[in-house]
């Protein structure tokens, strides 16, 4: 489908290409030689992809609402590249991260909102663009470097998929399609040290996204869940289908599958299905780990929650070792994006070294690859140089030349060797004012999260104390039958002094329904800066793991009550909501203090 004015961008086109060739932007002669070699799996590739970097913010960065969308814009490829705050980049930055260890370059790129006019039902790829990917593939490829290339985020056209709109849909499906048969097509002789990846965080996840900017469209979901899983694999599928058609070296090239949200236990569940290819062993997975995000992802070094516990590792090892379901289907492991991410003043967090080495030991000890995520927060592009000596020196001596003389078991030996003295290292708790819950014990907490996710504590089912951000205080309560308790937060203490409102936030009772099978939690006081406050509706008791006790305070995930689950003292389910909390009354602008009295017992 293209549109009218096709003739005009083509000269467009030639003409920015011809602005972007400039003398600030070298033009890269290209090392890849085109050969596809022989008798390599997935596997294989795996480890001598060895580790790998992210070039992030760069040529995904893009802003439809403020630039428009691709040739219309009258921008060079470039302008959108330094758009996120990154410089243009280089042949010396490439052979910079080589020289640091990193064996493989993933390049997340904005195909539909930089190159594209899809808003006009044109998906045609504007020449220019798809110059600057190769140049800086190029570059890549002269360092030595293994190459990852994909449609990332992307403005957030992947909505057009959950629309209720059969033609949007049908659009977005054909424009899918028509984007990687061109990328395909432009990059089809270039050597199996390049691989395509089929999406970022998109798939399946995505899906409802806001894509009225490129459909003209509301673009309202009407997926449930089993839809989205469903639609997640024909995506997939397409992918392969419509990259193996282009032949050539296409038609064996290492593809890279996006797991369902690229979220680990979401692309375990088993109704994500690997494609069929035509190809054999030719096929990778993608995932991500930022766990736990309230450590990773914090934007502020000095109010993220602390890691590094016994539990904190145990944590990392269960999480990873669940990708084995699919390397033991002889399929490739690709941790796409992983980091304790720098705060936004370039502060690394504590313990940074440890969770990365933690990382890349297990990485090597189950047979995955791993690219790190990083906007020059790690790596500074400008410089040429990692932002803390360590941490560098420790990627350095991580790279593939390194172990290409050691057998995969002699990797994984020398892995768990070093897995297990961090954790005789490592403390059972960085606090000394709580009981950890044992098997044999239940606990009691306010799960939080704050507005923007900063500030937090223990969120999840599993009980993690030392998951809190600094200066917060926590009131925990031993639960030893039947009776009332009181938990509470005080952020008093905390970098601002409050939480901002709350983006989660759940009373929970770790191991609640192993000890106590079919007990209820009913609030009785909720009191926020120390005065009374009203539920906008009444909590209810229910698991989602078969061993934690939870009563949601604000869960926006949870769109309908399980009323075949959900469990009250008095057994009538009228007016009960995973939201009674108000994220939006006034209290909640700053939370200073938040107490919750519960009586915890059978139903009657």
């Amino acid at each position: 489908m293209f549109g009218n004015g096709k003739m005009l961008r083509t000269l467009v086109s030639v003409l920015l290409l011809a602005a972007m060739m400039c003398p600030a932007v070298s033009v890269a002669e290209s090392a890849d030689d085109g050969v596809m070699r022989e008798g390599i799996s997935s596997l294989e590739l795996t480890r001598l992809m060895g580790n790998g970097t992210n070039l992030g913010n760069t040529m995904e960065a893009c802003d439809a609402r403020k630039f428009g969308l691709g040739g219309n814009t009258g921008k060079a490829p470039t302008e959108y590249e330094v758009g996120w705050g990154q410089p243009v980049t280089t042949q010396e930055m490439l052979n910079g991260m080589k020289a640091y260890g990193f064996d493989t370059i993933r390049i997340p790129v904005a195909w539909m909102t930089n190159a594209s006019h899809l808003n006009e039902g044109d998906y045609t790829l504007d020449e220019p663009y798809l110059a600057r990917v190769k140049e800086i593939v190029d570059y890549a490829r002269n360092a030595g470097m293994y190459v990852i290339i994909n449609d990332h985020w992307d403005g957030g056209w992947w909505g057009m998929f959950g629309s209720e709109s059969a033609e949007t849909r049908a659009l977005a499906m054909e424009a899918y399609k028509g984007m990687w048969k061109q990328i395909a097509e432009y990059f089809r002789d270039y050597s199996d040290y390049l691989i395509f990846e089929g999406a970022n965080e998109e798939i399946g996840a995505r899906f409802d996204e806001d894509s009225a900017l490129y459909c003209n469209d509301s673009v309202k979901s009407y997926l449930s869940d089993d839809e989205r899983y469903a639609l997640a694999n024909e995506v997939n599928q397409a992918f392969v289908d419509t990259v193996r058609s282009t032949g050539g070296n296409n038609a064996t090239r290492f593809l890279l599958i996006p797991g369902y949200g690229t979220n680990i236990a979401q692309t375990c569940d088993n109704r994500f299905k690997m494609p069929i290819d035509t190809a054999e062993d030719k096929l990778l997975i993608s995932v991500h780990f930022y766990d736990p995000w309230s450590y990773c992802g914090d934007s502020d070094a000095a109010s993220a929650t602390a890691w590094g516990t016994k539990r904190d590792y145990e944590n990392m090892d269960k999480t990873l070792a669940r990708m084995e379901k699919f390397t033991k289907q002889g399929i490739g492991v690709v941790i796409g994006e992983y980091g304790a991410l720098p705060g936004g003043d370039g502060i690394l967090k504590d313990n940074t070294l440890n969770y990365h080495t933690r990382f890349l030991d297990l990485c090597d000890y189950y047979g995955y690859t791993s690219c790190l995520w990083d906007c020059s927060g790690f790596f500074i592009r400008k410089e040429l140089k990692f932002s803390d000596e360590e941490l560098g020196k420790m990627y350095a001596g991580r790279n593939a030349e390194s172990e290409k003389d050691r057998t995969e078991e002699e990797v994984k030996q020398a892995a768990k060797a070093r897995l297990d003295a961090q954790m005789a290292d490592a403390p059972d708790s960085f606090r000394t004012d709580v009981v950890l819950a044992g098997d044999d014990k239940a606990v009691a907490w306010i799960m939080w999260s704050d507005g923007s996710w900063a500030l937090s504590y223990s969120v999840g089912d599993e009980y993690q104390p030392d998951t809190i951000s600094p200066g917060v205080v926590a009131t925990d309560a031993v639960i030893d039958g039947e009776g009332t308790y009181k938990v509470a937060l005080d952020f008093t203490g905390s970098d601002k002094g409050f939480s901002s409102s709350t983006a989660f936030s759940a009373l929970g009772i770790a191991n609640g329904e192993i000890l106590y099978p079919g007990w209820v939690i009913d609030i009785t006081e909720c009191k926020i800066n120390g005065e009374v406050y009203r539920f906008k509706g009444r909590p209810y008791t229910t698991s989602d793991n078969g061993i934690c006790t939870r009563a949601n305070l604000f869960n926006e995930w949870v769109t309908k009550v399980p009323r075949e689950s959900a469990r009250v003292r008095f057994g009538d389910l009228t007016g009960v909501t995973p939201t009674p909390l108000d994220r939006n009354a006034e209290c909640m602008a700053e939370i200073k203090t938040i107490e919750l009295t519960f009586w915890y017992g059978p139903r009657k």
